[in-house]
């Protein structure tokens, strides 16, 4: 019998897989996977690792199989899980920004919103949510089971349309679908089983591995920079430098310069080393972030 000292957590199986297992490594944990085995270990005495997949996983936190695990706000939604939603991961196995699950007909087709779909048949694996939305608009379809390959039904005629979920919607336009309507937004949440965020023991690891992970996520977007300035310019270089909080200054044996530290969100290093070379700066250096608290 595993100890209440012991964090059961459930790790998405699948597309988010990778992904996560990233995170947890940036966050401090390594989980290590074994061919053919929902069994990961994972460097942490106190935790203990399982993989399940993303739409099984709110049903296995609320039932109290995983204390804790990662799955997706539409899963949860799906399936109207009572669990307790931590906070948002915004990741995913393509970008850091949030999926759509959208409302796809064929690009030659008559209908331009959902309204048009009146007694048609809609094709997805996001079965419940479909149906109350449509319910929600006072549109009556006919909402079956797709499991894989759904964009391939409505372009071969086997539905009228698809609700199907979308990073980019880069494969959509490539199936020649059109997009009438967003049904919702979707990202990475972490979720908790409602007793065990009642265990002092299970909450405070809990909260410790939730801080770890906005960490990691955070420091994806930023670097840290480290430069020489001339103390002359440095009231210059301040006006220049978006620092997450005030640049760290320190003095150097040269009276005349001191060294600054900052940290910048990576898109803006083009623009501004330019600047403080501009001003002075040297042995200027760019370095990666694993996590920023």
């Amino acid at each position: 019998m595993m100890s209440d000292n012991t964090l059961r957590l459930g790790v998405p199986k699948g597309s988010l897989q990778d992904a996560t297992i990233k995170l947890f490594a940036k966050a401090g944990w390594n989980i290590r996977l074994h061919h053919r085995n929902y069994f990961p270990d994972i460097d942490d005495k106190e935790i203990s690792c399982s993989l399940a997949r993303a739409q099984e996983m709110a049903m296995y936190v609320e039932q109290g199989t995983f204390d804790v695990g990662l799955t997706g706000k539409d899963w949860i939604m799906e399936y109207d899980s009572d669990v307790v939603v931590v906070d948002d991961l915004i990741y995913s196995k393509v970008s850091n920004r949030p999926a759509r699950w959208v409302l796809c007909v064929n690009g030659n087709s008559p209908y331009k919103r959902p309204e048009d779909l009146e007694g048609k048949t809609i094709a997805t694996e996001l079965t419940g949510f479909t149906k109350k939305y449509f319910e929600s608009i006072g549109v009556n379809v006919d909402v079956s089971f797709s499991w894989g390959t759904t964009e391939a039904k409505v372009v071969e005629g086997l539905c009228d349309a698809i609700v199907e979920i979308t990073e980019t919607g880069t494969t959509i336009k490539a199936n020649g679908l059109r997009i009438i309507a967003e049904l919702m937004q979707t990202n990475t949440q972490l979720i908790a089983n409602r007793k065990a965020w009642e265990d002092p023991f299970k909450r405070k690891k809990i909260e410790q591995i939730n801080m770890l992970l906005q960490g990691a996520l955070r420091a994806e977007k930023l670097v840290g920079m480290k430069m020489n300035l001339p103390k002359a310019a440095l009231d210059a270089a301040q006006a220049i430098m978006p620092a997450q909080t005030s640049p760290t200054i320190a003095e150097l044996k040269d009276e005349a310069w001191v060294s600054a530290e900052i940290v910048v969100d990576e898109s803006v290093v083009r623009d501004i080393i330019p600047q403080l070379k501009q001003l002075g700066a040297e042995a200027i250096i760019e370095y990666p972030l694993n996590k920023v608290i």
